[in-house]
């Protein structure tokens, strides 16, 4: 970007400032440390000039809505619309999540994201004996259509989009997705949204998974093609990189990880027989914006670039928006205290601008109290307001990339795009991604980072306010965090149980034997059953319970 004579003199004002100013300075007041890094390890300058971006191309920054896209996917990004504001809901029953979707709604919320109850998630009914004491508890609790049918009650789903947060059943949930709309009359190519469906990164980091790897993936290629035939404006997966970070992988990892699970799903449907540019325009992404500001800003771009060269050059995509990074941003979990909790207000608001100044398409501010529970309604209001001021105060979202030709920020864009092709390129040689799960690879890497993470935070190297410094006796009741109602578990049951007693019984065993004879036949896509078994109100467990039988279950191989 600059000609060798600019560079000369960048180089050789420093160099007299070094010399000069910034020696007597240091014999006065040394620096509090001998090294600087971001929260990544990657090292850090005093000062950044021109000489940083030399190697910077005018083709790798381009301008916003041109590839490679660093500047954002869009030519205007905010000025023609902001991001989605996302805020997280789910719990108790869908009656009851469904008034929180309301109020949310009514706070100004744009889009709706639903968690589910662990059950959910890994495929057992309410009343299965497994499922004792946690129905409704960490997200609302779905075993047929009827609930879903109670979630969505009152919500056109044709004008707003909804992020699903699921991932071993996600193909279940989305065929009640699909079967509720047809129900209600609806157009499926109107539905907008996304499930989460990132089942490789369970194998990696959240360890939510019921069967083996490579069936798993079978249904992800499922949904993706389903899709690409049925639901023109549908984003089938939301390849995450959240969850390795909440795992402790360091920001560069996530990047990356989550890059070579995306390079998988992409191998995975091309093998079916699917041109990439039929399927790629609808692949979303989901990143935690994490605590070091300007490395979560340059991370954003870097994904946008990685994934843009990906797309180009390893797998021929030719129209642009196959090549176009979007992505879901969360602030992150992990760093939310219980001492002080007000302070996460702040942590919050940092975290979420860092997203915005980084170009995010959809943004989920977390609550105060998420430490203790999950986030009672003044919690949730104060994260969407929080949104709110970002969006018509601070002005921010009036210029697109703000930060872009920023000496720091730049360097360290094209530092973490360096480095995340490097670790590609490690997966690449271990055989790929599965083949790098097998071996435990992923989660070692992870678990050396957290480690060191760890370490430094017990040290005092990372300061945490409130917790290791400014520390402050706790004061007991501070917060009214959220509980969840004791008649739960009952409300669901009984609906359960409605449900079962209404449908036809003969028609549900017919098909759930379909489902396994296809399930048998690896070329067979599973969503058309699937959706007709939705519709029949079979059961969550009943749907993972045969399919079960045919696959069998994942079993790791623990990494020390």
């Amino acid at each position: 970007m600059f000609d060798r004579d600019e560079i000369a003199r960048a180089a050789a004002l420093r160099a007299a400032w070094e010399a000069g100013e910034l020696h007597a300075f240091l014999e006065r007041r040394p620096e509090s440390r001998s090294e600087y890094q971001t929260l990544s390890g990657l090292p850090l300058k005093r000062v950044y000039t021109a000489e940083d971006v030399k190697d910077l191309r005018h083709e790798d920054l381009g301008l916003p809505g041109q590839y490679p896209y660093t500047r954002g996917p869009y030519p205007t990004m905010y000025r023609g619309r902001l991001w989605t504001m996302r805020q997280i809901a789910g719990f108790g029953t869908g009656d009851d999540t469904n008034r929180r979707f309301r109020y949310l709604i009514e706070q100004g919320q744009t889009g709706l994201s639903v968690d589910f109850d662990m059950p959910t998630l890994m495929g057992y009914d309410s009343d299965d004996p497994r499922a004792l004491g946690e129905v409704g508890r960490e997200g609302v609790a779905v075993d047929t259509l009827d609930d879903v049918e109670a979630l969505f009650a009152g919500i056109d789903l044709e004008r707003i989009s909804v992020s699903m947060t699921i991932n071993p059943t996600a193909w279940i949930l989305l065929a009640m997705y699909v079967a509720l709309s047809r129900a209600r009359g609806g157009d499926l190519d109107r539905l907008s949204g996304t499930c989460q469906t990132d089942i490789l990164k369970e194998y990696i980091a959240q360890k939510e998974w019921i069967f083996p790897i490579r069936h798993s993936l079978r249904l992800v290629r499922d949904m993706i093609v389903y899709c690409a035939e049925h639901m023109a404006r549908y984003n089938p997966i939301n390849i995450s990189g959240y969850h390795i970070s909440e795992a402790g992988a360091t920001s560069v990892q996530e990047v990356a990880f989550t890059m070579a699970n995306a390079i998988a799903y992409v191998e995975e449907v091309t093998r079916a027989g699917v041109p990439v540019d039929r399927f790629a325009p609808r692949l979303a992404f989901y990143f935690v914006a994490q605590a070091d500001f300007f490395e979560e800003v340059a991370k954003f771009r870097a994904a946008r670039r990685v994934w843009a060269k990906l797309m180009k050059e390893r797998f021929g995509a030719t129209r642009p928006e196959s090549m176009r990074l979007r992505f879901h941003c969360q602030t992150a979990a992990v760093t939310l205290t219980k001492a002080q909790p007000m302070n996460n207000i702040v942590r919050t608001a940092l975290q979420a601008l860092s997203a915005v100044l980084g170009g995010a398409q959809s943004l989920h501010t977390n609550g105060l109290d998420e430490a203790y529970a999950i986030p009672s309604e003044l919690a949730m209001k104060i994260a969407l307001r929080t949104q709110q001021i970002i969006a018509d105060e601070t002005r921010v979202a009036n210029v697109v990339d703000p930060l872009g030709g920023s000496y720091y920020v730049e360097s360290l864009t094209d530092r973490i795009e360096a480095e995340v092709f490097a670790i590609l390129a490690r997966v690449d040689a271990l055989g790929g991604t599965v083949k790098a799960i097998e071996a435990g690879w992923f989660q070692r890497e992870i678990a050396d980072s957290a480690y060191e993470h760890a370490r430094r935070r017990a040290s005092g190297e990372l300061p945490v306010v409130g917790v290791n410094k400014f520390v402050e006796p706790p004061e007991p009741g501070a917060l009214e965090v959220h509980k969840v109602a004791p008649d739960v578990e009952a409300r669901q049951l009984a609906r359960l149980r409605a449900a079962r007693g209404r449908r036809d019984g003969v028609r549900v065993a017919a098909l759930l034997e379909r489902l396994a004879r296809e399930a048998a036949d690896p070329n067979v896509n599973l969503m058309p059953v699937t959706i007709e078994l939705a519709a029949a109100r079979a059961s969550m467990g009943e749907i993972v319970g045969r399919l079960r039988e045919v696959w069998g279950r994942y079993v790791e191989t623990p990494v020390f």
